[in-house]
C-alpha cells in the first residue's frame, strides 16, 4: 500500500498526530455497527409504542 504525499506540511503533522481517518472502515468496527442497530430500534420502537398508546388511551 503507498502511502500519499501529503498537501502541505501541516496536513502531514496533522496525519501523524491524529491519525487518517480515510483509511479506516466501519465494517472492522462490528461493536459501532451492533450499537447503532440497537439505538436507532430502540428509539423507533419507542416511538410506535408511545403512538400506540396514546391511540388506546
Amino acid at each position: 500500500m503507498t502511502k500519499n504525499k501529503p498537501f502541505n506540511d501541516v496536513i502531514d503533522h496533522y496525519d501523524k498526530i491524529e491519525g487518517n481517518a480515510a483509511n479506516g472502515s466501519l465494517k472492522k468496527l462490528p461493536k459501532l455497527r451492533y450499537f447503532g442497530y440497537f439505538f436507532i430500534s430502540f428509539f423507533a420502537l419507542g416511538i410506535m409504542l408511545l403512538i400506540i398508546l396514546n391511540i388506546l388511551l
